[in-house]
């Protein structure tokens, strides 16, 4: 059950316009936090933004030894790893369900201690991500793993050592775990099909800075040669993209004008192309991108999601709600998680006409073709939105609801907004500061 604060009353028609700030991406400052689990000596993370996942890494880092302060700057973190222990089973288990993001802690705590306790994972529902590979790869390295109560028990008997890894898919946490266990494994790892998104690039980056020597190829290939120490680092996290494109498709959908500051244009590239052609507007500066709805009808397209440097995954549900406001048939073709498309039955409750199909409406590799999922969508659009009710399935179909709510008429109530925390920072302000009219029914706050 979802308390008051957990619930937010939407009164849909009104335009978004005004100006917003995004930090640090989601997909890159927790994984550049346990990075500094690495270091011998303290590193500074900046750009960092106030949310969930940011607060549960913080809380497993201060678990294990790692003293984790404010820095001198607003959204700057000093970690320190110099005194790393062994954490409480029943303090890590406490964790278990809130974040995926405990599983990248392995390698660096392998090497630190020579052991790592691993809760269960949480994580959005949208589709198979197991972990299995994960433990293949850190066994690869030389790691034992013993199965026990809440958990996976591993232990390093020698120092790690370098090896040669083929992903099955260029899965982005497969990659992650190799960077972060095979900077300081022995010899050279090489990792064929690696995942080349620009929260990648960046994690590399950090790396490189504490010492790591990591080169990558044109082919997806990423060679890394082990080093015996590491040091901390001085990095600002690049933005969000990915909330960015959230704002964006927010623009688009309400008819608003809506200035993201922080957007960068490089890290978005496929995202604004697609943006164009669906008939949005967007104007860019040094500061920020200003994304804005035209006038006039908008585009029906065809699209297909795909890993970086493709369209990436989540930018497809909110634009989703763009598409319902198009001319014609939008054709959308889910390569990267098969249950991605199910936050849809709640928009067809508004007044949408979107049809899922468990073909493949499209020519891209897909990750599970012929695997009986519902994985392709037919737009009908455009179609006009009522309020409704509705319970928010994970994170960006969640703030897809909240646009689809507030292009609606009338009035929607979306319950279990807490969950958009995980990975947009102050969004009720935000959606205040834009001119949304929301309200919790208790008048609490989300924080």
């Amino acid at each position: 059950m979802t308390g008051p604060d957990d619930v937010l009353l939407v009164h849909g028609g009104t335009p978004l316009e005004g100006e917003i700030r995004v930090r640090g991406a989601k997909n890159l400052v927790p994984k550049a936090m346990v990075a500094a689990l690495l270091g011998h000596g303290p590193s500074r993370l900046r750009n960092v933004p106030d949310i969930r996942d940011v607060r549960v890494v913080r809380g497993l880092l201060q678990l294990h030894g790692v003293t984790v302060r404010p820095g001198d700057e607003p959204g700057e973190l000093v970690l320190d790893p110099t005194y790393v222990e062994s954490a409480n089973v029943a303090d890590i288990d406490a964790h278990a369900g809130s974040s995926r993001i405990p599983i990248l802690l392995c390698g660096p705590l392998l090497h630190r201690l020579g052991h790592a306790f691993i809760p269960g994972l949480g994580g959005c529902d949208i589709g198979g991500r197991p972990i299995d590979f994960h433990f293949e790869v850190l066994r690869q390295f030389g790691a034992t793993i013993e199965k026990r109560e809440g958990g996976q028990y591993l232990e390093a008997p020698q120092r790690l050592r370098g090896c040669k890894i083929r992903l099955p898919y260029p899965s982005v946490g497969a990659t992650e775990q190799v960077l972060l266990t095979a900077v300081l494994a022995e010899g050279v790892t090489e990792l064929s099909n690696a995942a080349v998104e620009p929260e990648i690039e960046d994690l590399i980056c950090v790396l490189q800075k504490m010492g790591a020597i990591i080169a990558m190829d044109t082919d997806r290939t990423i060679r890394i040669t082990g080093v015996d120490k590491l040091g901390g680092y001085n990095h600002r996290a690049l933005s969000d993209r990915l909330e960015a494109a959230s704002w964006a498709s927010a623009a688009l959908a309400t008819k608003g004008n809506i200035y993201v500051r922080g957007a960068q244009q490089r890290s978005m590239v496929a995202f604004l192309n697609t943006y164009r052609k669906v008939g949005g507007a967007f104007e860019i500066d040094d500061e920020g991108i200003r994304f804005w709805h035209p006038g006039g009808s908008l585009n029906a397209i065809a699209l297909e999601t795909d890993v970086a440097p493709g369209f990436q995954t989540d930018w497809q549900q909110p634009l989703v709600v763009a598409l319902t406001q198009a001319a014609g048939l939008s054709i959308v073709h889910e390569t990267v998680y098969e249950s991605r498309l199910g936050f849809t039955s709640a928009l067809n409750q508004m007044g949408a006409h979107i049809q899922l199909y468990r073909e493949c409406l499209g020519g891209s590799a897909c990750r599970f073709g012929q695997r009986n999922f519902l994985h392709s969508a037919v737009v009908s659009g455009p179609t006009k939105l009522q309020g409704s009710d509705m319970v928010v399935p994970d994170l960006r179909g969640g703030f897809s609801y909240l646009i689809a709510a507030l292009a609606a008429e009338g009035t929607s109530r979306v319950h279990g907004i807490d969950l958009i925390n995980r990975g947009y920072e102050n969004f009720m302000q935000k959606l205040k500061d834009l001119g949304a009219n929301v309200e919790l029914p208790g008048g609490g706050t989300t924080a």
